[in-house]
């Protein structure tokens, strides 16, 4: 296809499923209405219609992003359609299951409940949560399958858009290391959940050496079942907590972390920000991608503050306000940038390049 038509075929594609996403909402808060209503402190303040018409602009913005960055060379074109149409058809009848019984649990504040063949023990107490109240928190493989297909819908269509502006800072700052083969290149995603993010940057970096934690062991056998057909190396997956990461000083030239930093309470956010800082190796690049916050956004206020009343997210209102540039700044990281695109905010933070007795490899 030439440029224009394929641009058109994108322009569609992202259309698309922005549609489906919003009838989906439209539809599926009718029906709780119906048959499970919120309860009122459950509701969420109904939003300015420009501010409606700064997020439509906002998501058309980061496809266009999308599409543009794409066009250089940052990424193929192809992952651009990328879309798990399998999972898509197999998991979305039971995603209308699990709202309902999200729903109840959400009214009844049940926000610490596991199916019983569950081992919680060895996890930190406050990833013990049902997240979104989605069944299980992070802690099961129906939670696993159902994820990314909720994720997406969320953000009317544009997850993936989100998770692919993590690749041109990754990209930029692995620059430091040009005396270093492509398969010499070590990158870290820390919180890798299913693997998406892993997947475009094996996009964008085919010969380097990958690496993903989680917490979850479901999650991980999620993202081995999207990673492991790609051609070439497998990334390395472990189960790990980002909070004490089980590689030596100095290891890897790119870390990236995507919609970690605001299911972290305080502390926890500060340790995975250190434990990040003591593995890269000195002139690495750490890119984190996440939620807007209101210091800097304050026109979306509303629209976060819902966030945190619709969905559990006991550490969000905390987030919104923390500055994230500020500690990274503490622990040593220079160079400290931040962009945003849609809902999403990104610091680019780089190890300073000389340490007394460090070396770059």
């Amino acid at each position: 296809m030439s440029d224009p038509l394929t641009q058109l075929t994108y322009q569609a594609f992202q259309y698309s499923k922005s549609v489906l996403s919003l009838a989906h909402k439209t539809l599926s808060n009718q029906v709780l209405e119906m048959v499970a209503p919120p309860t009122p402190e459950r509701k969420p303040q109904p939003l300015k219609p420009e501010v409606i018409n700064q997020i439509r602009a906002s998501l058309e913005q980061i496809y266009q992003t999308d599409w543009q960055e794409a066009q250089t060379g940052l990424y193929p074109t192809s992952i651009l359609f990328d879309t798990p149409i399998e999972d898509i058809l197999r998991y979305y009848p039971l995603l209308w299951w699990d709202m309902l019984q999200m729903q109840e649990r959400a009214n009844q504040k049940r926000y610490q409940e596991f199916s019983p063949e569950i081992d919680t023990v060895g996890y930190p107490r406050y990833y013990l949560q049902n997240f979104h109240h989605q069944t299980d928190g992070y802690l099961s493989d129906w939670s696993a399958n159902l994820y990314d297909l909720g994720v997406d819908i969320l953000f009317n269509g544009g997850a993936d858009a989100m998770r692919r502006r993590v690749l041109g800072p990754l990209k930029a700052g692995l620059q430091a290391f040009e005396g270093v083969s492509a398969r010499g290149l070590r990158v870290l995603d820390v919180a890798c959940g299913t693997g998406r993010t892993l997947k475009f940057i094996r996009a964008t970096f085919p010969k380097a050496s990958l690496y993903g934690v989680d917490l979850s062991a479901a999650y991980l056998r999620k993202a081995n079942q999207l990673l492991s057909p790609i051609p070439g190396e497998l990334p390395q997956l472990i189960q790990a907590n980002g909070e004490a990461l089980p590689y030596q000083d100095n290891y890897f030239h790119g870390i990236t972390s995507v919609f970690l930093f605001h299911e972290l309470p305080p502390v926890a956010r500060q340790k995975v920000i250190e434990e990040a800082y003591r593995v890269l190796q000195p002139g690495g690049v750490f890119v984190i991608c996440d939620s807007i916050q209101a210091i800097d956004s304050p026109e979306f206020k509303e629209m976060m503050e819902n966030f945190s009343v619709m969905f559990h997210e006991p550490y969000y209102r905390h987030y919104i306000t923390d500055d994230l540039s500020d500690r990274l700044s503490q622990v040593g990281f220079e160079g400290i940038s931040t962009e945003q695109h849609f809902v999403s905010k990104y610091w680019i933070a780089h190890k300073k390049h000389t340490l007394a007795g460090d070396t770059v490899k």
